[in-house]
């Protein structure tokens, strides 16, 4: 198994040609790795340290708190209190944890088919959504009372939607069958 920096570097020429880019620069990469999670009901003091504590294990970064912009009385919210949490990975994290997420995480999700096209926006970047964190080997199987899950978006420096998409596809990440 090829590391993805690696590959990325392996496949730069195949995808110049694919984009008829000569630059290598103009190419697109990868920027950056957001991982956002809400906490929802796990808002008590014992279970946001267990979700940084997970989300720190899976990403190798702590996060940071997210609080609320406004107070919503319907849902118990008030402005500033701590409703969710963001990890953004650059460089070498980045690359390791979606090393991580391609080859080790994605195969252990149920019934997975791949992810949707539809993800990539127009500015070429790819959100997805994992529903349970579990999936992530750093978690351990006998701490299964509180599952969470997050969204994960990756920034790319591509153009346009279907400059991405021929990136993604080429580094191996894993799109349905049309």
């Amino acid at each position: 198994m090829i590391p993805l920096k690696e590959k990325y570097e392996k496949i730069l020429p195949q995808l110049g040609t694919a984009l008829g880019e000569k630059n290598r620069y103009a190419l697109p990469r990868l920027a950056k790795v957001v991982i956002n999670t809400g906490l929802g009901k796990l808002r008590e003091k014992k279970q946001l340290a267990l979700v940084v504590d997970r989300l720190s294990k899976i990403t190798g970064q702590k996060p940071s708190p997210r609080g609320a912009k406004k107070s919503i009385a319907s849902f118990k919210v008030r402005e500033g209190e701590t409703i969710g949490q963001m990890v953004t990975l650059r460089r070498k994290r980045m690359y390791g944890f979606l090393d991580k997420l391609i080859n080790v995480a994605v195969p252990r999700m149920r019934d997975f088919r791949g992810f949707d096209e539809k993800s990539l926006d127009a500015s070429g970047n790819l959100t997805i959504s994992i529903r349970e964190h579990t999936i992530f080997p750093e978690t351990a199987d006998e701490e299964l009372k509180d599952v969470f899950g997050f969204a994960i978006t990756m920034v790319t420096t591509a153009k346009n939607r279907d400059q991405a998409l021929v990136f993604f596809r080429a580094i191996g990440f894993p799109f349905k069958k049309a």
